[in-house]
C-alpha cells in the first residue's frame, strides 16, 4: 500500500466517523424534540407535593418557561453542584427569575419528605421548588421525563441512587426544549432562558 492510498484511507475513514456522528446528533435531536408541532417525547402530566407539602401538577408550571432537574437531598456531589449552579443562573437573572420556574425532582422519595426536601433546598434560591410523592407519582414522572434512576447499596444498611443528571429546559407550554448547559457562566445560561419567557 502506498503512502497516498493510506491518506486516502484515512481521510475517507475520518469523513465515514465525522458522518456517523453528524447523523448520531440529528437522531437524538429529532426523537427528543419532536417535529413542529407534534408532542414532545419528554415531559408531561404529573401529580406530585412540593416542599410545603402542596399538591402540584405540570399546569402549575404552563405560562412560563422552566427548568427540570431529578436528583435526591443525600447526593454527596452532582445534585448540590447542579443546584447551585441553577441558583446562579436565577441570582443573575434578578427580577426576571419571576418570570422562570425551576424545579428539583427526587429520585429518593423514600427519604425526601416535603419536609426534607423544604430543608435542603433552604441553602438554594428561593425560586427552585422541590418535588416528592409516594413512589408510583415519581414512577411515572421519571417515565414521562425518560429518567433512569436505580437504588445503588453501599453497605450497613444505607444506599445511593444512580440516576440521571440532565437539567431539562422545558418551554412555556411544558414541551422539552433541549439539555440546558450549565457548564458555561452563569450570565450566558441566563441569557440562554431569558429568550423562552
Amino acid at each position: 500500500m502506498t503512502a497516498r492510498t493510506s491518506h486516502i484511507l484515512l481521510v475517507f475513514s475520518a469523513f465515514l466517523a465525522g458522518l456517523v456522528i453528524f447523523l448520531g446528533v440529528i437522531l437524538f435531536m429529532t426523537q427528543y424534540q419532536g417535529t413542529g408541532g407534534g408532542l414532545s417525547a419528554i415531559g408531561g402530566p404529573f401529580k406530585l407535593i412540593d416542599q410545603d407539602g402542596k399538591p402540584i401538577t405540570d399546569q402549575d408550571f404552563r405560562g412560563r418557561p422552566f427548568l427540570v432537574f431529578f436528583g435526591y437531598t443525600h447526593c454527596p456531589d452532582i445534585c448540590p453542584t447542579t443546584l447551585f449552579e441553577m441558583s446562579e443562573v436565577l441570582r443573575v437573572l434578578g427580577k426576571d427569575a419571576d418570570q422562570v420556574n425551576a424545579l428539583f425532582v427526587t429520585v429518593d422519595p423514600e427519604r425526601d419528605t416535603a419536609a426534607m426536601m423544604k430543608d435542603y433546598l433552604s441553602s438554594f434560591d428561593s425560586h427552585l421548588r422541590g418535588a416528592t410523592g409516594d413512589q408510583k407519582a415519581i414512577d411515572a414522572v421519571e417515565k414521562a421525563y425518560r429518567v433512569y434512576a436505580k437504588k445503588v447499596l453501599i453497605g450497613n444498611g444505607d444506599y445511593s441512587m444512580d440516576h440521571t443528571a440532565l437539567v431539562y429546559l422545558m418551554d412555556k407550554q411544558g414541551r422539552f426544549v433541549a439539555p440546558f448547559k450549565l457548564d458555561r457562566k452563569a450570565e450566558a445560561a441566563a441569557a440562554d432562558l431569558r429568550r423562552y419567557r
